[in-house]
Order: structure tokens, then C-alpha cells, then sequence
């Protein structure tokens, strides 16, 4: 399983770290603002590839998301286009 933390405003990502808040401060500092960025776990190696988004960093009451799920089927739409961008993996 692989960590990643997204930036849908700015269509980026970071992967891997101990923590989400590794990934995410990566993020920070290159100018990604927090309520943009969304967590979740990469498993590569299952068939199909699978992209989990759960993460702590997700629960955002104050947005609408109450849960480490992202719950708007449409923000895990854009999470997954910026994830294909990223990862080329058969899906």
C-alpha cells in the first residue's frame, strides 16, 4: 500500500511517507492550500489496482465530509483523474 495526498486545485500529488502528514506538508509547502487536499491509499499490486480514499486527513466536517472516506462521488472523480495522470498502471 502506498500513501498519497492530492491537490485537486492544482492537479498534483505526493506519494509515500510514514504519515499522511508527511505528504501533506510536502504539499503545503510548495503553495497547496489545506482545503484542497485529500488523502487515500494506493494497492498497486492488486488486480485491478485499487485507490482507497481514506485517510484522517479527509474528516472535514466544516465541508461536508464527516468521515476519513471521501464521501462526494464527485471530488472522488477528480481525485482518481489526477491519480491516472500520475500513475500509469493498468487499470
Amino acid at each position: 500500500m502506498i500513501k498519497f495526498v492530492i491537490d485537486v486545485e492544482r492537479g498534483i500529488a505526493a506519494f509515500g511517507g510514514e504519515f499522511y502528514k508527511d505528504a501533506d506538508a510536502l504539499l503545503l509547502e510548495s503553495g497547496s492550500v489545506q482545503e484542497y487536499l485529500w488523502g487515500g491509499n494506493l494497492h498497486p499490486w492488486a488486480v485491478p489496482p485499487l485507490i482507497v480514499f481514506s485517510s484522517l486527513i479527509n474528516i472535514r466536517p466544516a465541508a461536508g465530509n464527516g468521515s476519513m472516506i471521501v464521501e462526494n462521488p464527485e471530488l472522488r472523480e477528480r481525485l482518481k483523474s489526477v491519480m491516472h495522470r500520475w500513475i500509469q498502471l493498468e487499470w
